[in-house]
């Protein structure tokens, strides 16, 4: 794979801002020449990770998400950061449906969605510190930005 782009972004996290978020992964990654189903998935995992930074990192508190991506030819790596409540067990809160806040109706589907729309998952956490959500996707066509300019 060979190196194109990195891109850092640092937000406050508000829900407003997950929007914007999935458009700047998705708008960044275009220079690869993603398939039209392979941006769709990669901003609905980005929607779903900083979703969670805000409703459940810093329980809809103040704080900031930072976003990390690295463009490569043929896949991108993207890095998204709370420094919020953390998680107890990952390996819990990774299971489908579980929720730490039924009472809003959370469907507990947020790490199950990543997980079929991304290529590889993996989250890092500690409590008291925050959660980082480190997500890959491969390319189809994995021939890269070259331009034809």
């Amino acid at each position: 794979m060979n190196f194109l782009n990195e891109m850092y972004l640092k937000i406050p996290a508000v829900s407003v801002n997950e929007s914007f978020a999935r458009g700047t992964v998705a708008a960044f990654c275009v220079s690869a020449n993603p398939t039209l189903e392979e941006i769709n998935d990669i901003k609905t995992a980005v929607s779903e990770a900083v979703t969670n930074c805000v409703v459940h990192g810093y329980r809809n508190k103040n704080g900031d998400i930072e976003i990390r991506a690295v463009l490569y030819d043929a896949a991108l790596e993207i890095e998204i950061k709370d420094r919020g409540v953390g998680i107890e067990n990952t390996q819990e809160a990774m299971q489908p449906f579980f929720t730490t806040k039924p009472e809003e109706e959370r469907s507990g589907m947020g790490f199950t969605v990543m997980q079929a729309f991304m290529d590889e998952v993996d989250i890092v956490s500690s409590p008291g510190k925050g959660t980082a959500v480190r997500m890959k996707k491969y390319f189809a066509a994995g021939e890269g930005a070259e331009s034809d300019a």
